[in-house]
């Protein structure tokens, strides 16, 4: 049975397309459950497939030769894994991590390279997308250099929210230590210090956001600037589909399990 285009909803790069431009794509599109540590590509492998998340949550992480590891970019219903496969190199520039398990909409590298040349439309999707994940890429860069580790786990936290239709959140403090790139130690002292000042409670690997305004107040200025900027593409999307404002989301609950990150 041919699958229908209200399917490919749950990614907004899919969704908006028209229905023509569906039919054309449908075919070459494969539903995946993806689960918590699945590496969908390491860094410099060629890429033989590209993700549009739907319920799933993908880190993008860059790994050092001495081990050490830091979160690049996270990809969400907004957008696609694999960017470099329509941009004339076939290799991956990081690592891609499942964080959040669910599902995605998988399409080989020699699809997308047809697709992409045969509908400007879907081209020009794709490239306003990478507009954006260039912009989140950029600004991480920055923030991690330049930015306090308490504001860098509030940018995280409503980044990682964003992505999600609920509020929970499935992370071990090591894990978040990781992507951040700084020690375990350093994520407990910051948990720490937003409880006190009442925007988190912390109990038994739970943390609940009790003032998500707050949380976005306390973050840097990183958080906003990646926000507008898919904020804009989402808005450049016809028909238009609002993703939700950072006032919308309200309070929120980040759920913390103990269990063991899976990497390759």
């Amino acid at each position: 049975m041919i699958p229908t285009v209200s399917r490919f909803e749950t990614n907004q790069l899919l969704g908006h397309l028209s229905s023509a431009e569906s039919l054309w794509l449908e075919h070459d599109l494969e539903r995946v459950e993806l689960a918590v540590g699945t590496v969908l590509h390491a860094s410099g492998s060629a890429l033989r497939h590209v993700y549009f998340p739907g319920t799933a949550t993908v880190s993008l992480v860059s790994l050092m030769a001495d081990g050490a590891s830091a979160e690049v970019a996270v990809v969400g219903s907004e957008g696609m894994v694999g960017v470099c496969a329509f941009m004339g190199n076939a290799s991956a520039l990081s690592d891609a991590v499942v964080q959040r398990p669910g599902h995605a909409w998988r399409m080989s590298t020699t699809a997308v390279l047809h697709h992409t040349r045969r509908s400007p439309d879907f081209m020009q999707q794709l490239l306003g997308y990478t507009q954006a994940l260039f912009t989140h890429m950029a600004q991480t860069s920055a923030c991690n250099r330049h930015h306090a580790l308490d504001e860098q786990v509030c940018r995280w936290m409503l980044q990682h929210l964003d992505r999600q239709d609920g509020n929970e959140l499935q992370v071990t403090q090591e894990r978040m230590a990781r992507l951040l790139g700084v020690r375990r130690e350093g994520v407990t002292w910051a948990a720490l210090k937003l409880q006190k000042a009442g925007l988190i409670e912390y109990r038994r690997g739970r943390i609940f956001i009790l003032d998500r305004a707050g949380l976005e107040a306390r973050s840097c200025e990183c958080y906003g600037v990646v926000r507008r900027s898919f904020d804009r593409l989402s808005c450049s999307h016809s028909p238009a589909r609002r993703s939700p404002s950072m006032t919308d989301m309200g309070l929120a609950t980040l759920v913390v399990h103990r269990q063991p990150m899976a990497v390759n």
